[in-house]
C-alpha cells in the first residue's frame, strides 16, 4: 500500500513523545538549568518584548517586500532584534522536503509557526511571511502561540487578485496564464486562498506606499507593547521613564490612611526651608514629571545630569542597580553601574544654609521635613545627603554663560553653601489656591484626559506667550503631518509654563485666561487639545534646557515635542560677559541639540520642527515664506505683539498695511478677539495685580480676636486686633500682665506676631491707626522673608511696652515699637494669639 505521509504526521503530532517534557521557565533565583530566563525578565533586560507577526495574502500582495522594510526600520533606527521566517527562505532548508499539496502546506505552517514560537518566546520580534492560505492552520499556529503566553498577530495583505496579477514580482501568474503552472493560490479550484475573517491589522497595501505600511505596523507594534520591555500603555503612548509598573505619584505621595501617622513624624524630625522655587521642583519630582528621578538630586546624580545631561538607571534591576540613584553618593563604588541611560539635562536641587545643615547633623534622623514659607509641611525627605553647593560649576556647566545678570544664575548663586539630596514622600498634592489648580494636572491625569478623547498619539507645544495665530499655525500644521502618518486621532497638549518665570515675563494667568479663549472661540478645536500647566520652573538655560522640556513632556504621555527657533533662549543681561543685550544662545542650537539628545534615544519621542514663519496678507494665514512674492508676507515678532498690545491695536483695514506698528493695527486672524482683549488689558497695565507663576496662595490661620484685610504674605495684609466689637492696638490697648495674675510676677502677656515655622516678616506698624500686624518690606519693596532656615520659636511682642532709641549698646539702640520676644516651647499658634507667658 501507499504510504500516507500525511496521517503519518498526524499519528506522530498527536502522540506524546517518551521521556520530553515541555521546557519549564526558570523560576526568580533558580538555576537556569530549568531552561531559560523568565519571560518577563528576559524582555526588561533586551527591552524589547517577543512578538509573531503572522503576515498572509496572495503571492506579490507585499508580504516580503513589507517585512524586509519593516526589518530594517526596527533593526537600524531602533537597534530591535527581528528574525525574518519568509516563505521562500524556509523552504531551502527547513521545510526542504515539502511540497504544495494541501498536506505539505499544513506541515509547512507548523514547522514555521513552531519556529517562530522559539524566536518569539526568546524576545525576538518575528515576522513571518507566508501565503499560508487555509485558515485552521494560521489558527493552529496562534493556537500554540497562545498555549505559551506569546503575542500572536495575524497581519492580512489585504490586496485583490487583479492587483497581485498585475505586479506578478515573480512572474507566475504569467506562467499560470499560460498553463506551465497548474496549481496556484488563488487561481484554481484545488487551492483556494482563505483570508483571514478577523485579522487584528488589516493592511490594503496597494492603497499605500511601503513606507505608509511599515509606519503602520509599528503603530501597532507600539500599541502591543512589544517595542519596550518593561510595561506600556494601551493606546500606544510612551510611558514616563524608567515606569516598572506604577505612577511616580502613586509611589511618592502618602495615601490618606498615612496622612495622620506621617504628618505626626514630620513634626519630630529637623526642618529644612523650601522657597516657592522649590515648591515648583517638589512637585515636578512628587508628579512624575523628572521620571525617574525621586527626591532632589544626590551628589552623584547631580554630577551626572550636569556632565552628561542624564541618569544611568536600571529600573528592572537587570544589572543589580535598581536603587543607583537612591544611594548615598560613594566615590570608591566602581562596580554599581547600570547600563540604560534617560535624559535629565537640568540639576534639581535643595540649597540649605549652615544653619539648616547643623541642625540636621545635630538631629540624629534619618529624615527632614520640608517646610515652605508659610510654615507648611509639604514633605519629609528621606536618608538626606547634604553636600558642598558648588555653584560656579553647576551655572557653567548648565549654562555656558558668565552671567550674574542672568535671573536663574542669580537664583543659584543666592542660594545657600549647601545642598541637601534624597528621596521625597509628599504628604499633600501640591495645589496652589490660585483659582489655576483646575489646570494643574498630574501626568497620570493626563493620560487619562488622552484616553477620554481617543487619542492615538500626543504632541505636546510649549508657550511662554499668549498664543496667537502663527502658535496655532504650527499646532495645526504638526496635527496634519501626525495625521499623514497614519495616526487617526493625534491630541494636542497646549502646555503653557507654570513654574517660576522671569519678571517680564508675561504672567500665568493671563497667559491661561488667554488660551481658554482661543478654546472657547475654536481657533484650536478642544475636541483634540488638552490645555494643562505644566509645572517646572523656567532657567532659560537654552540648548540643555530644552531637553528637559522635551523629556518631561515625553513623561506625562507625548510622542513628539513642537520646537521652534531659540527654544529656552533669552538675551544676555548687562552684566554678561558676552552677548550683552543679544540673544546668549545661537537661535538653532536649542533644537539641534534636542535632536541629537538622549531624549530620542530610545525613539519614543520624535520632534515636529518649524522654522520661521510669516502672516500671509492675501488669505489671513501664517505660513512659511514664499520667495516668490515676499512683499505679501509680514514678520509678526513677539516683541511687535507685545508692543501693538500695549498701544490697544485695532483690527487693520484693507489693504493691510506692511507696518503694523505705524498703522497701529492687527490683521485678521492673527488672533481671536476676546484673547486680544485679555492681552491688551495687561500690556495697558503690566504692574497690575497678576499671578506672575505658580506661587502658593496661603490663608493663614487667625486668633479669634483679629480681623484681616489684603492677602497673606502680600504688602496690603493688616491684621487688626478687635475687642468688644472695635478695633484695638495690640501695643498700647492690650495689658501688660494677664488679668487676675497671682502666681507669678514675671508672668506677662506675649502677642504673636510670627508663628513658628513661617517666615514672612511680619510686626506691629507704628504709622497706621490701632497698629495692626502688617508685612515688612525688604530694601527693594519687596516683602521680607527669613531665609535662614525655618524658625524653630514663635516671635512676638510684649504689650504696653518700648524700646528706647537713646538706649544703645554696641552701636545696636532700640527701634522705639514694642519689645520683640522669642517664645520656645510652645507649638506654633496663630498670628495675633496673645495670653500669658
Amino acid at each position: 500500500a501507499d504510504f500516507d505521509i500525511d496521517a503519518y504526521r498526524a499519528e506522530r503530532l498527536a502522540a506524546m513523545q517518551p521521556n520530553i517534557i515541555e521546557c519549564a521557565e526558570a523560576s526568580e533565583g533558580e538555576s537556569q538549568e530549568a531552561c531559560h530566563l523568565p519571560q518577563d525578565h528576559r524582555y526588561q533586560a533586551l527591552s524589547q518584548k517577543g512578538i509573531t507577526l503572522w503576515m498572509t495574502g496572495y503571492s506579490g500582495s507585499g508580504k516580503s517586500t513589507i517585512a524586509r522594510a519593516l526589518e530594517e526600520k526596527l533593526v537600524l533606527e531602533y537597534g530591535l532584534h527581528v528574525q525574518n521566517l519568509d516563505g521562500d527562505n524556509v523552504r531551502t532548508g527547513l521545510n526542504r522536503d515539502l511540497g504544495f499539496s494541501p498536506g505539505d502546506r499544513a506541515e509547512s505552517v507548523r514547522r514555521v509557526g513552531e519556529m517562530a514560537c522559539l524566536f518569539t518566546g526568546g524576545g525576538v520580534i518575528t515576522l513571518v511571511t507566508l501565503v499560508s492560505p487555509y485558515q485552521a492552520d494560521r489558527d493552529a499556529a496562534r493556537q500554540r502561540h497562545e498555549e505559551q503566553g506569546l503575542k500572536f498577530m495575524e497581519v492580512f495583505m489585504d490586496v485583490p487578485i487583479e492587483v497581485v496579477q498585475e505586479r506578478d514580482p515573480k512572474g507566475l501568474y504569467a506562467k499560470v496564464k499560460t498553463g506551465e503552472i497548474k496549481s496556484f493560490t488563488g487561481m484554481s479550484k484545488d487551492a483556494p486562498y482563505e483570508p483571514p475573517p478577523n485579522p487584528e491589522i488589516n493592511l490594503p497595501n496597494y492603497k499605500m506606499t511601503v513606507e505608509e505600511s511599515v509606519d503602520m505596523l509599528i503603530t501597532e507594534l507600539r500599541k502591543a507593547g512589544v517595542l519596550s520591555g518593561g510595561p506600556t500603555n494601551p493606546m500606544g503612548l510612551p510611558m514616563p521613564s524608567g515606569f516598572a509598573g506604577e505612577f511616580l505619584e502613586d509611589e511618592l505621595m502618602v495615601k490618606p490612611s498615612e496622612h495622620a501617622k506621617k504628618l505626626a513624624e514630620a513634626a519630630t524630625l529637623p526642618k529644612a526651608l523650601i522657597t516657592d522655587i522649590d515648591v515648583n521642583w517638589l512637585q515636578v519630582i512628587g508628579e512624575g514629571w523628572a521620571a525617574p528621578l525621586k527626591g532632589f538630586m544626590r551628589e552623584g546624580p547631580l554630577l551626572q545630569t550636569i556632565h552628561f545631561n542624564s541618569l544611568l538607571i536600571d529600573p528592572f534591576n537587570v544589572t543589580g542597580a535598581t536603587a543607583i540613584n537612591e544611594m548615598e553618593t560613594n566615590w570608591n563604588d566602581y562596580w554599581t553601574r547600570a547600563r540604560e541611560r534617560v535624559s535629565i539635562s537640568v540639576p534639581i536641587v535643595l540649597p540649605i544654609t549652615g544653619y539648616t545643615k547643623a541642625a540636621i547633623e545635630g538631629s540624629g534622623k534619618k529624615a527632614v521635613s520640608l517646610v515652605d514659607k508659610d510654615g507648611r509641611t509639604l514633605a519629609i525627605l528621606r536618608n538626606p545627603e547634604i553636600y558642598e553647593n558648588r555653584k560656579e560649576e553647576i551655572v557653567t556647566r548648565c549654562f555656558g554663560a558668565i552671567d550674574m545678570g542672568h535671573p536663574y544664575i542669580s537664583h543659584i548663586y543666592s542660594g545657600g553653601d549647601y545642598l541637601l539630596g534624597g528621596e521625597i514622600e509628599l504628604l499633600q498634592k501640591i495645589t496652589y489656591n490660585d483659582g489655576l489648580d483646575q489646570y494643574r494636572l498630574t501626568p497620570k491625569q493626563m493620560y487619562a484626559e488622552y484616553e477620554a478623547k481617543g487619542a492615538d498619539v500626543v504632541f505636546a507645544f510649549q508657550t511662554r506667550n499668549p498664543t496667537h495665530a502663527g502658535h496655532a499655525y504650527l499646532m495645526r500644521t504638526g496635527r496634519e503631518r501626525l495625521i499623514a502618518k497614519g495616526y487617526k486621532n493625534p491630541v494636542l497638549w497646549l502646555s503653557p509654563l507654570g513654574g517660576w518665570t522671569k519678571s517680564d515675563d508675561v504672567p500665568l494667568d493671563v497667559r491661561v485666561k488667554q488660551h481658554v479663549a482661543i478654546l472657547e472661540e475654536k481657533m484650536l478645536d478642544p475636541a483634540w487639545t488638552v490645555m494643562a500647566i505644566w509645572p517646572a520652573p523656567m532657567i532659560y538655560g537654552g540648548p540643555t534646557e530644552v531637553q528637559f522640556h522635551a523629556q518631561s513632556r515625553r513623561n506625562a504621555g507625548a510622542s513628539f515635542f513642537v520646537v521652534g527657533r531659540d527654544a529656552a533662549g533669552m538675551k544676555g543681561s548687562m552684566e554678561a560677559v558676552t552677548h550683552t543685550d543679544d540673544d546668549i544662545y545661537n537661535a538653532n542650537h536649542a533644537r539641534y541639540v534636542l535632536q541629537m539628545s538622549p531624549v530620542l534615544e530610545d525613539k519614543e519621542m520624535s520632534l515636529v520642527s518649524f522654522d520661521k514663519f510669516y502672516y500671509d496678507k492675501t488669505d489671513h494665514e501664517m505660513k512659511a515664506m514664499d520667495d516668490s512674492r515676499p512683499d505679501d508676507f509680514i514678520s509678526i515678532s513677539g516683541s511687535k505683539m507685545r508692543a501693538l498690545a500695549a498701544q490697544h491695536a485695532t483690527p487693520c483695514p484693507d489693504p493691510i498695511p506692511s507696518d503694523l506698528l505705524a498703522a497701529n493695527c492687527i490683521p485678521p486672524n492673527f488672533m481671536v478677539q476676546t484673547g486680544w482683549d485679555i492681552v491688551c488689558d495687561y500690556y495697558a497695565d503690566p504692574e497690575g495685580k497678576y499671578l506672575p507663576w505658580s506661587k502658593p496662595i496661603v490663608d493663614p490661620l487667625m486668633a479669634d480676636n483679629t480681623m484681616a484685610i489684603g492677602q497673606f504674605g502680600d504688602l496690603s495684609f493688616e491684621l487688626t486686633f478687635t475687642e468688644g466689637g472695635r478695633s484695638v492696638s495690640p501695643w498700647h490697648d492690650l495689658t501688660l500682665r494677664p488679668a487676675g495674675y497671682s502666681v507669678s510676677p514675671e508672668e506677662v502677656n506675649f502677642v504673636v506676631e510670627i508663628p513658628m515655622f513661617q517666615t514672612a516678616k511680619m510686626e506691629v506698624n507704628k504709622e497706621l491707626p490701632y497698629n495692626p500686624i502688617t508685612q515688612d518690606k525688604n530694601k527693594d519693596g519687596s516683602p521680607r522673608y527669613y531665609t535662614y532656615g525655618t524658625p524653630f520659636f514663635n516671635y512676638g511682642l510684649l504689650p504696653q511696652t518700648w524700646e528706647d532709641p537713646a538706649l544703645c549698646h554696641n552701636g545696636a539702640c532700640g527701634d522705639n515699637d514694642p519689645l520683640d520676644v522669642m517664645e520656645i516651647g510652645s507649638p506654633p499658634p496663630p498670628p495675633g494669639a496673645g495670653g500669658p507667658g
